[in-house]
């Protein structure tokens, strides 16, 4: 009995913990929810499925839902290569100081704006900037590649924004590591790459699986970025949200595409759970 006491009072502590931030969630983010999808749904007062059969009717919407998914998968592959050499960097720095400095440089993006980072890639990336006038200056180009609104910027800004949502996880999970294990793997004869393969890694699969959630997950519903350094031939679905309520003010088929992407990112989810295992994340 007092066992059960005591369990329903951790449960009611950690209840009241997590209140605020479900409140702020209910108020700020179900409740519009719940207002706006509605609006998919019914027109004039009569239930129809109109604007879902218009966004899968006009092949261009399709396109650009696709291109949203593809550009955030390809945009998780960059980030996961640049980020475990980083991370695994990270955890090898015996020095104390030069190790919090370090991490302090892959915190320091989250101290800058989004907007100023990404009109910071315009100044790199455009015609006459940076990266052009190297290249032509070097010899390698005759002419300014076209950099800027294309596909590749928009990579290049959302993997710049997000890397730090992979370092980060991996790194918490690699600094955690049992370095008896590692010990144990060297003493039996392994040499250094097997050890990273055999131990090391897969230890880290739960840290590797988190963060290509968040990034997965903020790249489909990325806004700024894409919308900067793409223009009009890279439009990703968050724009095309935008562009329909701001600029056509079809607030119905506007909702239908956020109702869309809101399913995708559940099924995203649910195989994400199914591939890696959110309780494995969890219990780490």
């Amino acid at each position: 009995m007092k066992r059960e006491s005591i369990r329903r009072y951790s449960y009611l502590q950690s209840f009241l913990l997590i209140s605020p931030y479900l409140i702020l969630l209910s108020i700020f983010y179900l409740y519009p929810l719940f207002n706006l999808f509605p609006e998919s749904l019914f027109k004039d007062g009569n239930f129809t499925l109109e604007h879902y059969q218009h966004f899968f009717r006009i092949p261009l919407y399709s396109r650009i839902l696709f291109r949203t998914i593809r550009i955030s998968f390809m945009v998780t592959i960059f980030c996961f290569l640049l980020g475990y050499p980083v991370a695994y960097f990270l955890t090898e720095i015996k020095s104390q100081k030069i190790g919090s400095l370090f991490l302090a440089c892959v915190l320091l993006p989250f101290w800058t704006s989004i907007l100023v980072r990404t009109y910071s890639w315009v100044v790199l990336l455009q015609t006459n900037g940076l990266i052009n006038n190297f290249l032509t200056f070097t010899g390698l180009i005759e002419k300014p590649l076209d950099l800027l609104y294309s596909e590749f910027a928009v990579i290049v800004g959302m993997v710049h924004v997000l890397l730090p949502f992979m370092i980060l996880p991996i790194f918490s999970v690699l600094k955690n590591l049992d370095r008896n294990l590692i010990r144990a793997a060297r003493n039996l004869g392994a040499n250094y790459f097997w050890v990273f393969l055999m131990v090391i890694f897969p230890l880290s699969l739960p840290g590797v699986g988190a963060g290509a959630m968040f990034v997965f997950i903020l790249a489909l519903g990325f806004y700024i970025t894409p919308a900067i350094l793409g223009g009009p031939r890279t439009l990703m679905i968050s724009t095309l949200i935008d562009q329909q309520i701001n600029r056509l003010f079809n607030w119905d088929f506007a909702a239908a595409i956020a109702a869309l992407l809101l399913i995708v990112t559940i099924v995203m989810i649910v195989a994400f759970n199914k591939i890696v295992g959110l309780d494995k994340i969890y219990s780490e």
